[in-house]
């Protein structure tokens, strides 16, 4: 399968506007952003599990790394409330469920292999001084990608003009690039060579924001 497999071409997509499609396990739904491959697969997804789903027991060969978008995301390992960053490097497995319900935006097989840190985030308690109406805090930063999340006020510009491609996602609020309207849980994948501006509408924004990283795309291995 593959769902904008063209990571050459940029993409903005109004993810509340795509169906649910069901997962293998019964009470997951998910919204397919960008998609190589089968059930194994480099995805990026909007992932709702509904009050106590769970999934089976698994190792991420490839590393996961999720947001928690609503809701308690639960593992073996703790509770996830919402606005917590997970990194699961390659080789860590656990059994993810949860007993209310919640969203998450996950990506999948799209780590160095041989990264090995995990960690999970309070976003917002990590979040800096706000300059020019913009707080930033540096979730994770390595030789293959750089994660951030910024919380910008009303009328406040958050740019990149990084290299490796840029990806953002909407996680309250709204901005406005290229001229179009983002709202909350929109995302959007630019190519290397594409810079991006973004300009937080009346309400503000949180966004979460990863470059560099597009330059390493491939195909998982099982």
């Amino acid at each position: 399968m593959e769902i904008n497999a063209d990571f050459k071409v940029p993409v903005i997509i109004d993810t509340n506007k795509l169906e649910w499609q069901p997962s293998p396990i019964p009470g997951v739904e998910r919204r397919m952003l960008d998609r190589i491959g089968g059930e194994v697969a480099r995805a990026t997804s909007i992932v709702r599990y509904a009050p106590d789903s769970s999934f089976s027991s698994h190792t991420h060969s490839g590393g996961e790394e999720f947001i928690v978008l609503d809701g308690v995301f639960t593992d073996e390992h703790g509770d996830y409330p919402t606005g917590t960053y997970v990194r699961n490097p390659p080789t860590t497995s656990h059994t993810p469920g949860s007993a209310n319900g919640c969203t998450i935006f996950v990506k999948l097989w799209q780590f160095d292999l041989a990264d090995r840190t995990q960690f999970r985030k309070d976003m917002d308690a990590e979040l800096g001084d706000s300059v020019k109406g913009v707080a930033t805090a540096q979730l994770h930063n390595d030789d293959y990608e750089s994660v951030t999340y910024s919380k910008l006020e009303a009328g406040a510009t958050l740019t990149s003009n990084a290299t490796g491609g840029i990806e953002m996602l909407v996680i309250d609020g709204s901005v406005k690039v290229n001229g179009e309207v983002l709202g909350k849980q929109a995302w959007l994948r630019f190519p290397e060579g594409q810079s991006l501006s973004a300009l937080a509408g009346n309400d503000g924004a949180k966004v979460w924001m990863k470059t560099g990283h597009l330059k390493f795309v491939k195909a998982p291995t099982v």
